[in-house]
């Protein structure tokens, strides 16, 4: 089941296991359980720390990595291979002893919690998000007592999928009820069964002094700012609801020059790691409610988040960045996450073998529906125009594919459903007026961004279409605020045009800071 370079890998981080460990392992006699039980084998002969032992789970094939002599562990209800090998290797190091990254005080908030949490998370080995949300239980239940986790993989166990009425990833349950969807962050797991945290860290951020520059938005505009004014000496903060952005929903990047190839979560991963290595203060899961500008120039600006915290400071930089667009039909809203999606490669295989349409005929469309027909029984792509808009080669790639229909020239009306999940959707024929329907399993919407910026509307300039108005200097319509990336007028949204744009912004609010009239500057100069 691994290559020799995996073996590699895995054996070199294996002499980190500090108490030994054991692969608890429950198969049936099905070629997944085969499968199980030689990647299970391969693991164990890496290290002397780990044996394997076989058991009787419910669900087949299935492991747990438990510590020797306790019951502190974690079980894979399925092979965590693909974006879930970075999972393994974390369960197997954490297990076996091997300290955390984690900052120490939220290890501690972990350990103090109080009550028996069990949970079960359904993966789908294509999806970027769910190693999050995986890791961050799988940390949970190794250092409380109290906490239990099993990460299950939906394509896997279908049975359950469709008992649960799961048809997103990551779904997480608590004690058998519904607990959250999609990507969460270890904080954010714990701020959900912490009552209490979110007002005290609230507390403890308002208390914070006045920066030089304040950096809304943690995606790629948000962290090249905050590293080009770290760098000149000044003092910056960045809030985010959540660092990375919007990248971290995306998939393969092969445009991003110099670098063949990456994923989303991997280049926020490396994103995150070079801001922290400048002194800037990182307030995540912070989301931004609304923005005081300064009374007049040289003054404080002020921000207020959704949690009750506020920050001020001298110079603020806006990259909110942007989210998916919805269609804003009846019906979207009741079945999102129940056959309504917007992310193909997550949640593509929880629709293996069923009806699907494709809502939108750009490259995001396109390639969303031929990932889809790999996988699904049928794709149906929806496009507004009367051609679709994606590169040529796409457009070829589409073509040639047998269980796909394209229509054009056609406008979504209503998504149906049975209560449940998605059964069907309706569209208007616009040559000729004409409404039909659809059945179907799941839709997959693609039909572009909406810049974050409702909460801006009466501090700075926008367009009809929300985004900020900025000049060649990324400065906004108010004095010392600057903007930068997806959520500005700046064309053609690209990782590497967002970079470019925050780096701009940075440098333009230091500029704006050296040049304030003395007695505005005095204070800063003297922190300098």
């Amino acid at each position: 089941m691994l290559d020799a370079n995996l073996t590699q890998q895995l054996k070199a981080y294996l002499v980190n296991i500090r108490q030994p460990i054991e692969l608890v392992a429950s198969l049936g006699d099905d070629a997944k359980s085969q499968q199980m039980g030689e990647l299970i084998d391969e693991i164990a002969v890496l290290s002397d720390q780990i044996t394997v032992v076989k058991a009787d789970d419910k669900r087949k094939p299935s492991f747990m990595i438990r510590r020797a002599g306790t019951d502190i562990g974690v079980r894979f209800a399925g092979m965590p291979m693909g974006h879930e090998f970075t999972s393994l290797v974390l369960a197997l190091l954490q297990v076996g002893g091997h300290p955390s990254k984690a900052a120490q005080d939220l290890i501690a908030q972990v350990q103090a919690l109080d009550g028996e949490f069990h949970f079960e998370t359904y993966f789908s080995l294509s999806c970027q998000n769910c190693p999050d949300v995986v890791q961050a239980l799988n940390l949970m239940a190794v250092l409380n007592p109290g906490v239990t986790h099993t990460a299950i993989d939906g394509a896997l166990f279908q049975d359950e999928v469709t008992e649960r009425k799961v048809m997103a990833v990551p779904t997480i349950f608590l004690n058998g009820e519904p607990f959250g969807q999609g990507r969460m962050e270890l904080e954010q797991i714990v701020a959900k069964l912490d009552t209490g945290a979110t007002t005290r860290i609230a507390e403890k951020i308002s208390q914070k002094d006045a920066f030089d520059v304040l950096v809304i938005g943690g995606g790629p505009a948000g962290g090249a700012a905050a590293i080009y004014t770290a760098r000149k000496g000044i003092r910056t903060g960045i809030a985010a609801e959540r660092f990375g952005g919007q990248v971290l929903d995306t998939m393969a990047i092969e445009n991003f020059v110099s670098v063949p190839h990456t994923e989303g979560p991997k280049l926020a991963a490396e994103l995150e790691r070079h801001v922290r290595d400048y002194d800037v203060d990182i307030m995540n899961l912070q989301r931004a409610e609304k923005l005081i500008p300064a009374t007049g120039e040289g003054g404080l600006h002020e921000v207020v988040f959704e949690s009750g915290a506020s920050l001020k400071a001298r110079t603020v930089i806006l990259s909110t960045g942007a989210r998916w667009r919805e269609m804003n039909v009846p019906g979207e809203d009741t079945y999102k996450n129940k056959g309504v999606a917007y992310c193909p490669h997550c949640d593509g295989p929880l629709f293996k073998g069923k009806r699907v349409a494709v809502i939108g005929g750009g490259n995001s469309g396109v390639e969303a529906a031929i990932d889809l027909a790999g996988i699904v029984a049928h794709v149906t792509l929806v496009e507004y125009d009367s051609d679709l808009r994606a590169d040529a080669v796409l457009q070829r790639k589409l073509a040639s594919l047998s269980n796909v229909r394209i229509i054009t020239s056609a406008l979504t009306t209503e998504v149906h459903g049975d209560g449940d999940r998605v059964t069907g959707l309706s569209y208007r024929d616009r040559n000729h007026d004409t409404v039909h329907q659809v059945e179907l399993e799941g839709i997959f919407v693609q039909i572009g961004l909406v810049p974050n910026t409702e909460w801006l509307r009466d501090a700075i300039a926008l367009t009809p279409r929300g985004e900020i108005e900025i000049d060649h200097r990324g400065h906004t319509s108010q004095p010392g605020i600057f903007a930068a990336g997806d959520v500005t007028t700046v064309p053609f949204k690209q990782i590497v045009i967002a970079m470019g744009e925050g780096s701009k912004a940075g440098l333009s609010a230091f500029d704006y800071l050296i040049r304030l009239p003395a007695e505005e500057t005095k204070d800063w100069e003297e922190a300098a």
